[in-house]
């Protein structure tokens, strides 16, 4: 067994968890400034999570089974499939406005980030297990996804009534569950076969989905050329940075 690989993982999903205290940082901005700040983030993020996806994750998936693309095809498509599933059952939405329905939407926001925290676990714990870069690699484009989606959980349960601390305890405690995600996909690694095989495209389908479906909807809002050309600008930066990964770990 790969303790070293659980260790590093273990490690990356405590860093990933820890931006859940990022929100209090920003919560004394103004609602026009952060949400400002908040879609160069959303931009920048839908340009890693595809660069991610495309440079790192699929090629690396697409390797390891050789001719067989079928099976890589439809672990790609069971994500993409599972998080629509998701967002309709459980009212999973990443509220990156922090405009949201407050009824019941706090308590239902914090079960979906705690399924998608632990999924997020699994998929860090599977790239370790495949290789140190690849792991880091993961790590820095769920972060880069995390860091504005935690800034409007936070935003949102202090406006659904939590307080400050009870807002930063909450989320917190649903982003941990990224770790219990990595301990479970270790154990379960050497027992399933191919767990890995089938983690990274699923990843892939659900870094593609996030981005092409909640990330780049929300950019779509504003139609100002300065926006669009920020926008575009952070989305190729996002996918520079990927590829500039892909480079310095040849």
């Amino acid at each position: 067994m790969n303790i070293e690989a659980l260790g590093l993982a273990v490690l990356a999903t405590f860093i990933v968890s820890a931006a859940a205290f990022i929100g209090v940082l920003f919560i004394s901005l103004k609602e026009e400034t952060l949400n400002k700040f908040l879609l160069a983030l959303v931009a920048l993020s839908s340009g890693v999570l595809f660069g991610g996806a495309f440079l790192h994750l699929l090629p690396e998936a697409l390797e390891s089974v050789g001719e067989e693309i079928i099976p890589t095809s439809i672990a790609l498509l069971s994500a993409i499939v599972l998080f629509f599933i998701l967002e309709k059952f459980l009212s999973w939405r990443h509220c990156h406005k922090g405009v949201c329905d407050i009824h019941a939407f706090t308590y239902m926001n914090l079960i979906g980030d705690g399924i998608h925290n632990f999924i997020d676990g699994l998929v860090i714990i599977a790239a370790f297990l495949m290789s140190t870069p690849l792991g880091f690699i993961v790590t820095v484009a769920i972060l880069f996804h995390e860091i504005p989606q935690e800034v409007a959980d936070f935003s949102v349960l202090v406006y659904g009534g939590f307080t400050k601390t009870k807002a930063l305890f909450f989320n917190f405690l649903s982003a941990i569950l990224a770790i219990a995600g990595a301990i479970v996909g270790f154990l379960i690694s050497s027992s399933i076969q191919q767990f890995t095989t089938f983690l990274l495209p699923f990843a892939a389908g659900g870094f593609i989905y996030i981005a092409g479906s909640d990330l780049i909807p929300e950019l779509r809002s504003k139609t100002e050329l300065s926006s669009a050309v920020i926008q575009t600008s952070m989305i190729i930066l996002g996918i520079f940075l990927m590829w500039f990964l892909l480079i310095v770990f040849e």
